[in-house]
């Protein structure tokens, strides 16, 4: 075995090559060590002196590796270096023969400088020594104790205090030598002092003396690797008389007392920079620790001195490294000692803008506090205290353009969480805060964070802090706190905010509040019903409860604390009374089970979100009339008797005799009115809402439905808000004529003013227009004649001009108001379309489906660009939802569905969208579905009839091949009935190409036919080949236009005939069905034709069709008959091979 190819991958880039060259080379030596055995004193004693130990000792191949490898020290090629350092180490490690003069000596000799030697050839001789020297520190060798079990001499230590000086020796001088390699040498120089003072060799103490002699007598300067290694040797040795090694320098001995951290600070800011940290760091960053002083240490040498506003961006780059480092290594104590001014200032500049020289540093220190927040979550509230604290900023996510605080919320525990609440709600009481300003900044600040910590999804949720913030945001958005209560369960009644909040904040705190609860909707948890099933119910806590529900609880809970609260706004005794009715309503709605206690929990959710709603909207836009009805309609809906109408409500519907609406349709309808809020809460419990009664939707209620998503005019629009605004003008006029006997005054006020908003802007503007002209409006008192008399004609062009200006501004202003009302009705109608997309999800089998195919298709052709997402989630929902829903509609109005049916296919010859083709194809098998379900087979057929006729015949029509080839696929069976009308069509085809495409549309039902019709085929194959062979002939004739490559498909669809006929029918049949003397005629016909007669592969085809069809017995002809016919088989991925 030799080890000789192990060295050349010593030296390769890859680190786990050269990792796994020294394992093995390291083993194999180690096994020549042992077998060898070393030879009796048999020579002379000038041969014996003459010998090297190392030969005597050690085998050849180990012998020869300790000098390969310190030779290859020196190399320069690739990683050699490192990887002959590695195995050296490694080696001397493990040999208990060698002594460290030995290896000394090999080292230095091989390392000796030459007058001849280029620069290069010089830096790779200095490498060389410092690895050598390195390998001997860190195998141990320089300090070994275990002495030799052999040696020539009477000396059989391993190591000795004059090899270890010598080593230290030869360290200080490769760092003065070359000022690049002074710290690797001085780094080097700290693993020996760290030997030495693990060891226990008797020359320990006389060891230490010689270095610290080394250190401070021969070297009077101080540099970062001086102070590095005097904090080593302090550590080691700290007894010593210190005082006469570092003063005058320093003012005291204790090199980090805060005397000295000043000159420190210096020594350390003076060194050369490079981008790697100087190992000096990691001395300090551990010693502090241990004596408490960090604090001083870091805001002086580091803070101060590598953060301040004077230092370059290379001394704040290794700031960052330093915080990098110490970051680990901190207590929650020592936290907020890190995050100082200056360091602070320089991170969120730095991290703010991608452009600045130190951003990707910034952003990798963010990176570490996330990644450390992670492992020790204790420690995130302290974080972000300092992060939005004195020295960092409330906006630090927001300012710096990251998710730093958001991450480390995430990253937080329960209890981290909690404590952050208690942070911001003690902050709203700033006594340091002298400007109201600056006190409802910091309150709004505050808001949103209690709102982010919900809205995050990333942070762990847990009720009991939840409930805490939304309790804070009802008591300050909804009441106002006038004493306060030191054991109230609320959190916000433990002090008065002072000053009171302001109406901004507490708006502010009632929009969180509802978009809290938005959030929470999102959200769902599985619910378990009467019957067992269990469900994905949101917007409910981990005991089932809506959260709506319990903030509603909370504030019947505060409206009773009249000594501490007041109610933002006072309610009458009728909504105090509508209140107390929802609140029973509720109660009996939660005993309500089987299968409508799905549909009862929507409705329990629905009431509890309305009468929320009430709360936070302002007193003049609160409705209880929506509340009322939606009272009135879960009474009806679940209990069945009617609740008794309001007085105001009863006089209103005294004339009504039409009977009332269902009680689903009334609940849907304010389910859309909520749709038309702009809040995302309202929008977000109406969605949630829905899905729960999805199940109790009616015929009447998907109507209701579909009524918003008419196509409507804008100015149409337009016109009946004016109409409506026009009728209230009347009514209003109607009630001021009755009041007095000076109504006729206040009507013609009125009047004037009813229209006299818009013309008030419009006069506004032509008077300014005379005003820039020189002219002065015509008042009531002036002279008409008189003004018109002092205009000139240059004067009155300039007003024309000015005039048809203000009328062309108004013009366009109309025009962008009609434009505004169609957004406004697209986004309303996306919105509702999220309703319909919610039905057909939760209700797959509802035979109400079929209703929404054609209003859904009748979007899908929208064509303005607002209207684009609406059409897109249009088809999403017919292609995704109800085309590919594997449930069939059960109990479906077959009378319905055949209208759709049919609707479906006329609307779909008229479209020339291949996209939205595709999704009525899509439709149209789905309607099939249940047709075919229902037992209306010939309905499905006489459909697609009528479409491949219009296919086949009409020329420009709309429908394509894969329309009809789709429904052929599905349902096979059903289409067989085509058979007939799909041959005589392709006779009587518009063109040549559409003839070739009936004809592969047989093919492709032949082929999907089920088993139990095969026996229908070879009737069928006489008339399928007179069809193909008519074909071929017209296009001989030139009666109809076929290219080679279609008469090519032609002659591939007989073969595919007779393939088919061989498989239901014996030989005599199918030389029966299959005339060969045909396909001869054919053959002429090609021969004679100018066309195709240069083409030799159809006439090959044409041949192998002219013989007469055989159902042969070996299985060699049945293998090439496979062959022939995968060769011709008409299908896309085989054309490109045939050839002509």
């Amino acid at each position: 075995m030799t080890t000789l190819p192990l060295y050349w991958h010593l030296s390769s880039a890859s680190k786990n090559q050269r990792i796994d060259a020294s394992v093995k080379l390291i083993g194999a030596l180690e096994h020549f060590q042992a077998q060898f055995v070393p030879k009796e004193g048999s020579g002379s004693e000038d041969e014996e002196d003459e010998a090297d130990p190392i030969d005597l000792l050690h085998a050849q191949d180990v012998s020869y590796s300790i000098r390969r490898l310190i030779r290859g020290l020196a190399s320069p090629r690739e990683s050699s270096r490192l990887g002959f350092a590695v195995a050296l180490t490694e080696l001397l490690s493990r040999l208990d023969t060698v002594t460290c003069s030995q290896i000394l000596a090999l080292i230095l000799d091989a390392t000796k400088t030459q007058g001849s030697m280029t620069g290069q050839e010089e830096r790779d001789v200095i490498f060389a020594r410092l690895f050598g020297l390195t390998a001997i520190i860190q195998s141990g060798l320089i300090v070994r104790t275990k002495p030799l079990p052999s040696s020539p001499s009477s000396d059989t230590s391993a190591s000795s205090e004059s090899s270890f000086q010598e080593t230290i020796s030869n360290l200080v001088a490769l760092g003065e030598k070359k000022s690049w390699l002074r710290e690797s040498a001085w780094w080097s120089l700290g693993l020996a002092i760290d030997a030495l003072s693990a060891s226990e060799v008797p020359w320990k103490l006389k060891a230490l003396d010689s270095v610290i002699e080394r250190v401070f007598a021969e070297n009077s300067g101080w540099s970062p690797e001086k102070v590095a290694i005097t904090l080593k040797l302090q550590s080691v040795v700290p007894d010593r008389d210190w005082r006469k090694y570092l003063c005058p320098a320093f003012k005291t001995p204790d090199l980090l007392a805060n005397a000295n951290l000043l000159t420190l600070g210096k020594v350390l800011k003076a060194s050369s920079w490079k981008p790697q940290l100087h190992f000096v760091w990691n001395g300090p960053n551990s010693t502090v620790f241990t004596k408490g002083s960090f604090q001083e240490f870091f805001r002086v040498v580091v803070d101060e001195t590598l953060f301040s506003s004077t230092s370059s961006q290379e001394r704040k780059y290794s700031g960052f490294q330093v915080f990098q480092k110490a970051l680990p290594r901190v207590t929650e104590d020592i936290m907020p000692m890190l995050f100082t001014k200056n360091f602070m200032r320089s991170w969120i500049n730095h991290l703010s803008q991608p452009d600045r020289y130190l951003h990707k540093v910034a952003k990798q220190v963010a990176t570490d506090i996330t990644t450390f927040v992670q492992s020790q979550p204790q420690l995130g509230f302290s974080l972000i205290l300092q992060l939005t604290g004195v020295n960092g900023s409330q906006q630090f996510d927001k300012l710096t353009k990251s998710k730093t605080v958001e991450s480390i919320l995430a990253s937080m525990n329960g209890e981290g969480i909690k404590s952050y609440i208690s942070h911001l709600v003690a902050q709203v009481n700033h006594s340091d805060d002298l400007d109201i300003q600056v006190t409802n900044s910091r309150r709004a600040w505050i808001i949103d964070q209690l709102w982010a910590l919900i809205r995050n999804g990333a942070v762990p949720k847990e009720d009991d802090w939840i409930m805490t913030i939304l309790d804070w945001l009802a008591v300050n958005g909804l009441f106002v706190v006038k004493k306060k209560s030191e054991k109230s369960p609320f959190l916000a009644l433990r002090s008065i905010p002072s000053p009171p909040f302001s109406d901004d904040l507490r708006q502010q705190c009632r929009n969180r509040l509802l978009g809290c609860l938005a959030d929470l909707s999102s959200q769902t948890r599985p619910w378990k019903l009467s019957d067992d099933r269990t469900i994905k119910c949101p917007a409910i806590a981990s005991d089932g409860e809506f959260w709506v529900s319990k903030v509603i609880a909370s504030v019947e809970k505060l409206k009773g604390e009249t000594k501490r609260v007041d109610l933002l706004v006072e309610t009458d005794e009728n909504d105090s009374a509508l209140h107390s009715s929802v609140r029973d309503n509720v109660q009996k709605l939660r005993e309500v089970a089987g299968a409508q206690q799905e549909a009862a929990k929507g409705v329990e959710l629905l009431l509890m979100g309305t009468l929320l709603q009430q709360y936070a909207d302002e007193p003049t836009d609160a409705d209880t009339a929506t509340l009322e009805e939606c009272l009135d309609a879960s009474t009806r809906m679940f209990f069945g008797n009617k609740k008794k109408k309001s007085k105001k409500r009863q006089k209103e519907g005294e004339d009504a005799e039409a009977a009332p609406p269902e009680p689903v349709d009334i609940l849907v309808d304010t389910i859309i009115g909520f749709l038309e809020k702009s809040t995302a809460y309202m929008r977000t419990v109406g969605n949630q809402v829905f899905s729960l009664i999805a199940g109790s939707v009616q015929a009447s209620t998907v109507d209701l439905i579909l009524t918003q998503l008419e196509r409507r005019d804008p100015s149409e629009l337009a016109r009946e808000e004016e109409s409506e605004d026009e009728e209230m003008g009347d009514a209003d006029e109607e009630e001021a004529s009755d009041s007095d006997s000076d109504s006729d005054v206040s009507d013609g006020v009125d009047e004037e003013s009813e229209d006299g908003e818009v013309d008030l802007e419009l006069r506004r503007k032509i008077e300014e227009a005379l005003r820039v002209n020189g002219l002065d409006a015509a008042s009531g008192d002036s002279d008409n004649d008189s003004e018109e008399d002092l205009m000139d004609d240059d004067q009155m062009l300039a007003v024309d001009e000015q005039l048809a200006q203000v009328f062309k501004m108004r013009e366009g202003e109309r025009k962008n108001s009609n434009v505004d009302a169609q957004r406004e009705a697209t986004h309303f109608k996306n919105r509702v379309l999220d309703l319909v997309d919610i039905f057909v999800k939760q209700e797959p089998a509802s035979p109400l489906i079929v209703k929404l195919i054609l209003p859904l298709v009748e979007l899908s052709t929208g064509t303005s660009s607002d209207e684009r997402h609406l059409t897109d989630k249009a088809k999403g929902i017919l292609r995704s939802r109800i085309a590919k829903s594997k449930e069939v509609p059960s109990a479906a109005d077959i009378e319905e569905v055949k209208s759709a049916m049919e609707k479906l296919h006329v609307r779909a010859r008229k479209l020339h969208s291949p996209e939205l083709l595709a999704t009525l194809g899509q439709c149209s098998l789905f309607v099939a579905k249940i047709l075919i379900e229902a037992g209306a087979h010939d309905v499905v057929v006489q459909s697609y009839r009528d479409s491949l006729q219009d296919f086949a015949v009409r020329k420009r029509s709309a429908l394509n091949y894969a329309f009809i080839h789709d429904a052929i696929r599905r349902y096979p069976a059903v289409m067989w009935d085509l058979r007939q009308d799909i041959l005589s069509l392709s006779q009587q085809a518009v063109n040549g190409y559409r003839r070739l495409q009936c004809l592969q549309l047989l093919q492709a039902l032949i082929t999907c036919l089920p088993s139990e019709n095969q026996k229908d085929i070879a009737a069928f194959m006489g008339a399928f080949q007179d069809a193909l062979v008519q074909s071929a002939m017209d296009a001989c004739e030139e009666k109809v236009v076929l290219t080679p490559q279609q008469m090519r498909d032609v002659l591939k669809l007989g073969l595919f005939g007779v393939r088919q006929t061989q498989r239901v029918a014996s030989a005599a049949e199918s030389q029966k069905v299959w005339d060969s003397k045909a396909w001869e005629k054919v053959g002429k016909k090609l021969a004679s034709s100018e066309r195709f007669k240069a083409s030799a592969g159809l006439h090959q085809t044409c041949q192998k069709l002219s013989e007469p069809p055989t159902q042969p017995a070996a299985t060699k002809r049945k293998a090439a008959s496979d062959n022939a016919g995968d060769e011709n088989r008409p299908s896309k991925a085989k054309r490109k091979k045939t050839g002509n």
